[in-house]
C-alpha cells in the first residue's frame, strides 16, 4: 500500500537529483572552513535572503539556539509569542542551555505579535530585571496556520527594535512558502532581521539541515556556538549538495502545495461534520475540526484513515492537521477527500 503522509511537510524524501547531487558532491572538513559544497550552499543562502553570510546547522532547532545564544547573554530575555515554535517545541534550549530567559505575548490570529504588546514587553533598565535583548519572530506561523507575515509588519517590528537598541531574529522555517504565499522574495521578507533561520529539510525536501544568515560578524558569533553545541560536521557536503538543489528547484514550486492545500481544504470543508479552524489555508497548512454531531474523536478517525494508507496529525481530541508538500500530489489530494468522507459517513 502507497501512504500518503500529511503529517508535516519533515516527511518530505530528496528527489533523485538530490540524491545524484549528494553522491557525486566534492567535499572536505567544514569545520576547517574547507569543505566547498557547504560553503557554496552557504553563500547561496545568504544571497537570497539579503544577509552578509550563512552558517549550515544541523536543524532548525539549533539555528534558532544559536541565534539567541549569539544574540544574548545569561540572565538576558527574548520576547516571542506564546504559541511560537521556539516557545512550546524547542525543548526550553534558550533556558537550559543559554540562561536566557524568555517574555512570551500573545500572538494574534494572524501569527503577528501586537506592537503595544512588544513596546510593553520592553524592560525598564532596572538592576530588579532581567534586559530585554531580543525579538524573535515566526514565519510562516505554524501554530497559527500557517500564516505568512508580511515584509511590512516584520519591517514595523524591525523598526520598534532598533528604537529601543534591541535585536529581531526571525524563525523562517517556512520562510520560502511565506514568500510564495505573499508574492514577495525571501530577501523582503528578511530585511529587517538581524538573523533568520529557515529549514531545508520542509518543503524544500532535502533530508537534513537548516541555515543560519545575517552579518558576517553575528555568523562569526553563531559559528562558535554552533561548535558548543555540538553541531560542528566534517564532509557535510553530502548532505548540504542536497540542499542546494531544494533552493534551486523546489523554492520555485511552493505555490504549486499551496494550491493543493485549498483544494483540499475545500473538498473537505463540504463533508458534513467537518470544518476549517483558520479558513482557508494561505500556505500550505490545513486545520480541521469536528463538529459536536461527530462522536467519534479524531484519534479514531486518524487510525481509521491509516488504515487506508492516509496519515494526518492529530493535534487536539477534536482537530487535525494536514500538511501538504512535493509528495502530495492532485490524485492524492482527490484520495484524501474520499477517504475522510467515508469515514465521516460510517461513523
Amino acid at each position: 500500500m502507497s501512504i500518503i503522509d500529511l503529517r508535516s511537510d519533515t516527511v518530505t524524501q530528496p528527489t533523485p537529483a538530490m540524491r545524484a547531487a549528494m553522491a557525486n558532491a566534492p567535499v572536505g572538513d567544514d569545520v576547517y572552513g574547507e569543505d566547498p559544497t557547504v560553503n557554496r550552499l552557504q553563500d547561496m543562502a545568504a544571497g537570497m535572503l539579503g544577509k552578509e553570510a550563512g552558517l549550515y546547522v544541523a536543524s532548525g532547532t539549533m539555528g534558532n539556539l544559536a541565534a539567541i545564544l549569539s544574540h544574548c547573554s545569561r540572565g538576558d530575555e527574548v520576547i516571542l509569542g506564546n504559541q511560537s515554535h521556539t516557545f512550546n517545541l524547542e525543548a526550553g534550549g534558550m533556558s537550559a542551555l543559554g540562561g536566557v530567559q524568555s517574555f512570551q505575548i500573545p500572538n494574534q490570529p494572524d501569527g503577528t505579535l501586537d506592537l503595544e504588546d512588544i513596546r510593553a514587553a520592553i524592560r525598564a533598565d532596572n538592576p530588579h530585571h532581567p534586559v530585554t535583548r531580543l525579538i524573535a519572530l515566526e514565519n510562516t506561523h505554524n501554530r497559527c496556520g500557517g500564516a505568512p507575515l508580511t515584509a511590512e509588519y516584520t519591517r514595523a517590528v524591525g523598526d520598534l527594535a532598533r528604537e529601543h537598541g534591541l535585536r529581531l531574529h526571525l524563525d523562517g522555517a517556512r520562510i520560502f512558502n511565506a514568500a510564495a504565499a505573499l508574492e514577495a522574495s525571501a530577501a523582503d521578507l528578511a530585511a529587517p532581521a538581524d538573523s533568520i533561520t529557515f529549514c531545508l529539510s520542509k518543503g524544500l525536501s532535502a533530508p537534513v539541515g537548516s541555515l543560519l544568515c545575517g552579518s558576517h560578524d553575528f555568523i562569526q558569533r553563531a559559528h562558535r556556538i554552533r561548535k558548543q553545541l555540538g553541531g560542528g560536521m566534517r564532509q557535510a557536503g553530502v548532505l548540504a549538495a542536497a540542499g542546494i538543489v531544494a533552493l534551486e528547484t523546489m523554492a520555485p514550486r511552493l505555490a504549486e502545495d499551496h494550491r493543493r492545500a485549498r483544494q483540499l481544504a475545500q473538498g473537505l470543508s463540504q463533508i458534513p461534520g467537518l470544518f476549517l479552524i483558520f479558513g482557508t489555508p494561505r500556505t500550505n497548512m490545513v486545520f480541521l475540526g469536528l463538529s459536536e454531531d461527530i462522536p467519534i474523536s479524531a484519534h479514531r478517525i486518524a487510525g481509521r484513515l491509516e488504515d487506508r494508507g492516509i496519515r494526518v496529525q492529530v493535534t487536539s481530541p477534536r482537530s487535525f492537521r494536514l500538511v501538504t508538500h512535493y509528495w502530495v500530489g492532485d490524485e492524492a489530494t482527490s484520495t484524501v477527500i474520499e477517504a475522510f468522507r467515508e469515514v465521516i459517513v460510517a461513523h
